[in-house]
């Protein structure tokens, strides 16, 4: 039997990183509207039938090339709830200081406020990605017993996100709107308002 032809050429890890990088650069130097499908391909050395077999188009691709700075994050085990949360708070900030990351992720959240299906797409590829942050630190933390668990899905998901909202937004506010520094004391002193506010949520008698 003829083992089954394959269509297509295997996408390239390295192409694929290179175009990324070159979207950035290039959303860097020269903005939103000036962002073109051919400039990328030229500055990431590639044909522009390249990048249209992979991203149907500009908001595709720059949203993807801003997403795969923020799957670096991690949430390392480092022994209690508080010292997971001030560990990804510090995170973040290290990768919103990175120049590229900060001029790519303002030119798109600028852009989006003028059009829902890259806010859509923003929400699919960065945020709710990054939730898993979130999840995990909640489900550690419920084994540790630091934190009780919910019998109703519907709030656990509900909390899950005001959780990464009150995160992400303090630190992405911080960082880029009031461009001050997210450093050891900052972190510190945000988890703990942070976790002080877990537990006015917590219902009476159920320790945290």
């Amino acid at each position: 039997m003829d083992a089954p032809r394959r269509t297509g050429r295997p996408r390239s890890a390295g192409a694929d990183s290179a175009i990324l990088a070159a979207t950035r650069e290039t959303l860097g130097e020269l903005g939103w509207s000036k962002l073109t499908m051919g400039e990328v391909a030229a500055r990431a050395g590639v044909a522009k039938t390249t990048l249209y077999r992979r991203w149907a188009g500009k908001n595709e691709l720059v949203v993807d090339a801003v997403a795969v700075l923020f799957d670096t994050l991690e949430l390392p085990d480092r022994g209690s709830l508080s010292a997971d949360v001030e560990g990804v708070v510090l995170q973040l900030a290290a990768v919103l200081e990175h120049p590229e990351a900060k001029t790519s992720l303002m030119a798109v959240i600028a852009e989006s406020t003028r059009d829902p299906a890259l806010r859509g797409r923003i929400r699919d590829s960065i945020v709710d990605r990054q939730k898993r942050l979130v999840l995990l630190g909640r489900e550690r933390a419920q084994r540790r017993g630091e934190l009780p668990r919910e019998p109703d899905p519907v709030t656990a998901a509900r909390a899950a996100d005001l959780i990464f909202d009150v995160i992400a937004g303090a630190v992405v506010h911080r960082t880029l709107v009031s461009a001050e520094p997210v450093d050891e004391n900052w972190a510190r002193a945000f988890t703990s308002l942070l976790l002080g506010g877990l537990r006015a949520l917590t219902p009476p008698g159920r320790p945290t």
